[in-house]
């Protein structure tokens, strides 16, 4: 430590705890593990006069030196003290440790104090103790040697992946008790949790009448506003002694000032506390100093065989080291976003003082996470826009011209603009990585199908991968349609694919006669060589896994990448997950689609639903309808597909053509049953969400979804976008069993708007990203505390910082902490994986 510094002698945790144990427990002198409460505080300031430089050198030194030994001499006599003089010392000594911790923050960290906020209410209490530089302890430390730990308890703390003391610090709360808010009595609403400070009234300790075990503390307490009945219970028989009960009295006497937190709830006696944290203060306005009342308490996940003491004991003994944290982000980029150093961000997270310096904190720390995700993201980018592709493709051509004059319709403006953003990244010699959102039935498909041809008349071969054989299928019959009157060979290889069609396939490949393949997560087997692929066109890319992408990728010599989604996905997400792409919009609808009538119906409005299939049915047009289970199950009153489509059938529309999908059925029955409804030979189709891509009849003008609630909000989307395809006008009946009011708002979006990229910021809100992408196959990054819901605007901020400092050196070599933080942090983030 150096000369100018105060010197930090004392344990400020321990002796903290110590305090406000001896002032809960009646200031009886308890008996610890090793010592008295008098004989720790003794020998603790006695120690501390030792570790004090001697001498008049500095004015605080003097000062603290001539404070230790006073109380030093106190705590030596605290047995023979009555009770008002040990509540005198304790209150005394907590006031010295206040000043002595402030003394020294102003010194030790000038950079960490924080501008000072001025909420409606202040609570009076104590800041945090500041964490002391403790050169005894290192970020890689093992558990096991830390204070007070031992083997024992690293290996409970092991099952929450814990090893270092480095892991312990980045271990951060899932939640928080926010006690910090102090209100008047009249103001307590339940279910908050909140500090109050009163006056004693009355006190009573007394045993319970039914359970002699059981004692238990009743206070009455009272402020300019009200009064409110507090009881605390203690389960033991050590606590019925009589003695014992009367301190307590004697602790909480009429007329004591008293801090009490706790969660408000509602009695028989009107609102109090549960289970309530008390603290006497010798004035109203005296400071709060207990580790609970009014103070933001951490709450962290746990698993079995782990407890919440223990691990707050390891975070706790771990804090200290904090100070040999290295702050990766230089200061300038600090001080550009208002962001507080690292090495506060970390204490506050687990010690904040307040709600507005834990949220400072998190705002720290998110950002930390987006930063280093983006700047992986965008270093990944620049990787691969370094590699040459060795596909430079002709961006006009016999094959296309021929293309658009066959086409039976005009593009729209926003799927020409598309078509040149691909183009003109398919004649560079960098390999193309670009994601095109388009909303259902916005003509993606003809998007591709222009890439497709262009790598075609280059001379490279073209790969289109789908994620099931219904949406595969779909692709191959337009492209068959489309590739015939080009006279270009196209083939399909699924899952179903036969083996001697798959040995066909295979050859053609490899000898460069079959130009392009369409096909399921099939096209990614070992048997599947191209001779020269070019490109990569993968549709509904977020329901493939990562590695299935990549490895599609490494059939060619990097092959331009096109990946396409009719899930529109929100700016959050797509910076997230597609960080290292470029994104293009399909932003309007082919002209003379008309908005398709959605409605929220329930139960009671069955009979008017049918009716209306009944008249479309009769104008000629055909209906979906969709339900969530393909058998009936004990565990969910659901309806089922085969069930309901049997009583369709024979009870409801038995004058119709009912048929059946669902994913369980064998391929060649799939087609089958598609193959009648896009012939209008049945009138309705019961299907599961085997419907929701891939299945293209414009004659269908009615999607009924039965249990609506069950569904997502994009997935309802993508469902009715399988109707309105043609002229005419289109229904979508959402039926719905629950009356929740959260369900029934859900599903009054879809009624309200057409748009995917609003339903699907929505439905983000609603089910959080996990939910809307399915965790396991997207990609989704693992954070510890960010969100991509409530820290948008963080993560704005730190995508334009990760563009700011790859735009001033794209190696990263003049901030050496900040590049090995990105390579432990961006394995750590994405688990490994590298997103493609």
């Amino acid at each position: 430590m150096g000369g100018e510094n105060l010197a930090v002698p004392l344990d400020w945790l321990r002796l903290q705890k110590a305090l406000a144990v001896e002032a809960d427990r009646g200031f009886n002198d308890l008996v610890g593990k090793e010592y008295r409460f008098s004989e720790f505080l003794n020998l603790s300031f006695s120690e501390s006069l030792e570790q004090l430089p001697q001498g008049d050198g500095q004015k605080s030194f003097s000062e603290h030196r001539h404070h230790c030994h006073q109380l030093a001499t106190q705590y030596a006599r605290y047995p023979d003290l009555s009770f008002a003089q040990r509540q005198h010392l304790v209150a005394e000594t907590r006031r010295f440790l206040y000043k002595a911790r402030k003394d020294y923050e102003a010194q030790q960290y000038p950079e960490a104090l924080l501008s000072e906020r001025s909420p409606e209410r202040k609570p009076r209490v104590v800041a945090s103790a500041p964490i002391s530089t403790c050169r005894s302890l290192s970020l890689e430390q093992s558990l096991a040697t830390l204070s007070g730990m031992g083997d024992k308890n690293a290996e409970r703390l092991a099952k929450l992946g814990l090893h270092t003391v480095r892991d312990l610090l980045y271990y951060y709360p899932r939640d928080y008790l926010d006690y910090a808010r102090q209100v008047d009595i009249r103001d307590l609403e339940p279910g908050a949790t909140v500090t109050l400070v009163g006056t004693v009234r009355r006190c009573h300790c007394f045993s319970s009448p039914r359970n002699p075990k059981l004692t238990i503390l009743e206070l009455v307490l009272a402020d300019h506003t009200g009064q409110i009945k507090l009881s605390r219970f203690f389960a033991g028989s050590r606590y019925s002694n009589r003695g014992w009960q009367e301190q307590q009295k004697r602790q909480y006497p009429p007329g004591a000032t008293i801090a009490a937190c706790g969660l408000v709830k509602t009695s028989k006696y009107g609102l109090t506390l549960e289970d309530p944290q008390l603290e006497v203060l010798e004035h109203r306005h005296d400071l709060i100093e207990s580790g609970v009342i009014g103070r933001v308490v951490p709450i962290y996940p746990l698993t079995e065989g782990v407890a919440a003491d223990l691990l707050r004991r390891a975070i706790d003994a771990a804090l200290p080291a904090v100070s040999q944290l290295q702050d990766a982000l230089p200061s300038g980029l600090r001080q550009q976003y208002d962001l507080i150093p690292l090495a506060a961000a970390i204490a506050q997270i687990h010690t904040p003082p307040d709600h507005a310096h834990l949220e400072l904190a998190r705002r720290r720390l998110v950002f930390d996470e987006f930063f280093y995700l983006q700047l992986g993201l965008l270093q990944r980018r620049r990787t691969l826009q370094q590699q040459q592709s060795g596909a430079i493709l002709a961006p006009t051509g016999r094959l296309i011209d021929q293309f658009h004059q066959i086409l039976p319709f005009e593009l729209t403006q926003a799927q020409q603009r598309v078509i040149n953003e691909v183009l003109a990244d398919l004649q560079q010699p960098l390999p193309m990585n670009r994601l095109v959102q388009g909303d259902v039935g916005s003509g993606k498909t003809v998007v591709a199908v222009v890439a497709l041809l262009a790598a075609i008349q280059s001379g490279y071969q073209a790969a289109l991968m789908a994620p099931t054989e219904v949406l595969a299928e779909q692709h191959y019959r337009k492209l068959v349609s489309w590739l015939n009157l080009l006279h270009l060979p196209v083939e399909l290889l699924t899952g179903s694919t036969k083996l001697s069609k798959r040995r066909q396939i295979f050859t053609q490949l490899a000898t460069g006669e079959l130009p392009l393949l369409v096909g399921t997560h099939a096209l990614i087997e070992d048997g599947v060589n191209f001779q020269r692929l070019g490109l990569v066109v993968i549709d509904e890319q977020h329901r493939f896994g990562v590695q299935q992408r990549a490895r599609l990728q490494q059939k060619g010599e990097h092959p331009h990448v096109l990946t396409l989604t009719a899930t529109p996905i929100p700016r959050t997400l797509a910076l997230t997950l597609h960080g290292d792409l470029d994104v293009s919009q399909i932003d309007e609808l082919p002209p003379g689609r008309k908005p398709i009538r959605t409605t929220v119906l329930s139960s009671r409005d069955r009979t008017s639903a049918y009716d209306l299939i009944r008249r479309e049915v009769a104008q000629g047009h055909q209906v979906y309808i969709v339900l969530p289970l393909v058998e009936e199950s004990e565990k969910l009153d659901l309806k089922s597909a085969i069930a309901e489509h049997q009583r369709l059938r024979e009870v409801i529309f038995p004058e119709f053509q009912v048929g059946l999908l669902h994913g369980r059925m064998s391929s060649g029955d799939k087609d089958a049953a598609i193959q009648r409804f896009r012939e209008n030979q049945s009138h309705i189709l019961v299907a599961t969400t085997v419907v929701e891509v891939g299945v293209d009849v414009p004659n269908a003008s009615v999607m009924l979804i039965e249990h609506a609630e069950r569904f997502g909000l994009s997935q309802l989307h993508q469902l009715r976008g399988r109707v309105g395809r043609g002229a005419d006008q289109a229904y979508c009946l959402l039926m719905s069993s629950s009356q929740s009011e959260p369900a029934q708002q859900r599903l009054k979006v879809l009624e309200q708007s057409q748009d995917g990229f609003f339903i699907a910021e929505m439905d983000l809100r609603f089910r959080g990203p996990g939910q809307v992408l399915g965790t396991r196959q997207s990609g989704l990054p693992d954070f510890a505390l960010a969100s991509l819901v409530a820290d948008q605007a963080v993560l704005e901020i730190a995508r334009e910082a990760a563009e700011q400092a790859i735009a001033q050196d794209p190696t990263l070599e003049r901030w050496a902490l900040m590049k090995r933080e990105l390579t432990y942090r961006y394995q750590r983030l994405m688990g490994g994986t590298i997103l493609t």
